[in-house]
């Protein structure tokens, strides 16, 4: 992308990585779009690792004393600061990958356009949960909000794959494009439901309820299994792109496929014990 052609967003966060040395020498010598992508892929390594964590904090719900004292530690200001600022590589991960499947598979390929769109809604997305999170006092009706996500989520889904269906892709590439637009919704979706309904994360009596909900378990079983396939996907693109030893990228693969595996296990064991 020239200079001439490089969006405002793209610009600021060029800016950002000129100011850190190593970065900058990459973006000197690959070009912004070099950075965006490892910015894409870095995120998405967080959010994975979020997700295991995730599962394995609410594991403990079978002690709810011993859950209650985990969540205990967000109150800290720090925890609390690290928790919001989640939301920017959450939303920034499923936009950019929204922007990537238009110029994939819709052949949307202006990009100065779409990194403005990027950089706004992932700052507007920032702000609105910050602003729940502060007030903490707001409440939506699970069935309704998760209907609308899920609705658009599985309406996305689907236009893509109207649409990718018949190309020579693999299955699981396609599968992994599909999740991508599922994700797109159903991700930010649920960080927001979590800050308009606050204290259903936090006292597990609570969550225990929310979970026995079989309208929820669909719901957390979808974003778990997706997730979890979307993820895995991701790292063996990058042990693909980056692992020369074949033995080591078998290694490498094996490895992704048990931890997602057994996170994939632990997960719908946990919906299920509900």
């Amino acid at each position: 992308m020239t200079t001439e052609r490089s969006s405002i967003g793209e610009a600021y966060l060029l800016r950002i990585v000129n100011a850190m040395p190593l970065l900058a020498r990459y973006s000197r010598n690959r070009g912004g779009a070099f950075i965006i992508s490892w910015c894409h892929r870095l995120s998405g390594m967080l959010l994975v690792s979020f997700l295991w964590f995730h599962i394995y904090t609410l594991s403990s719900l079978s002690e709810p004393g011993s859950y209650e004292s985990k969540m205990a530690l967000y109150k800290v200001p720090i925890l609390i600061f690290l928790e919001w600022a989640l939301a920017v590589p959450v939303i920034f991960h499923a936009l950019n990958g929204g922007r990537l499947i238009l110029y994939e598979s819709f052949r949307f390929r202006r990009d100065e356009v779409l990194l403005n769109w990027v950089g706004g809604l992932t700052l507007l997305y920032a702000v609105l949960l910050g602003a729940l999170m502060v007030m903490g006092n707001q409440s939506v009706s699970p069935l309704f909000f998760w209907l609308a996500a899920l609705s658009v989520g599985v309406t996305l889904a689907y236009g893509l794959y109207a649409r990718i269906r018949l190309t020579s892709h693999k299955p699981t590439w396609k599968l992994q494009r599909l999740t991508a637009a599922f994700l797109l919704v159903l991700v930010p979706a649920h960080f927001l439901f979590m800050h308009l309904n606050p204290q259903v994360a936090k006292e597990a009596q609570e969550v225990v309820l929310r979970l026995q909900s079989p309208w929820i378990k669909l719901v957390d079983a979808l974003l778990v299994l997706c997730a979890l396939y979307h993820g895995g996907y991701g790292l063996i693109s990058i042990l693909h792109d980056y692992a020369a030893s074949k033995r080591v990228r078998a290694a490498g693969i094996a490895a992704v496929v048990l931890v997602m595996a057994i996170a994939a296990w632990a997960g719908l064991k946990l919906l299920l014990w509900v």
